[in-house]
């Protein structure tokens, strides 16, 4: 299911989306909002296609998948700052609610790869 969730998000970056998720690159980001997009879009269509279809390596995948998810926070983090709107998120409550749904990717990418399992190990 992650993997389908990572390949439907990758493909929205790509195009029907890709104006909604301009407003969540900071503005403090040296790199254009475009390039952003389009390269979170890639990453996310190989992990989604990773976790699909490698799952010798779903540990390490799904940790990537967890770093990717902390690695974009900054930009949920901007949008409710800048109070932007997208995804209609267009009130500063619902962009506050946002932020507390990327500790659940997070997790969700832990849990269904195993490496929840795995840390928990060591």
């Amino acid at each position: 299911m992650l993997g389908l969730f990572m390949l439907s998000a990758g493909i929205a970056h790509l195009s029907y989306l890709k104006g909604e998720f301009h407003a969540q690159v900071p503005d403090w980001l040296p790199i254009d909002k475009d390039l952003v997009v389009v390269l979170s879009g890639w990453v996310e269509i190989t992990l989604g296609a990773a976790i699909l279809c490698l799952p010798r390596f779903k540990v390490w995948i799904g940790l990537a998948l967890a770093l990717f998810f902390v690695a974009i926070f900054p930009g949920n983090i901007s949008q409710y700052v800048n109070s932007v709107d997208a995804f209609g998120l267009d009130t500063d409550s619902k962009r506050f609610a946002r932020l507390f749904f990327q500790p659940v990717l997070i997790i969700w990418a832990l849990w269904s790869s195993g490496a929840l399992k795995e840390l928990r190990k060591k």
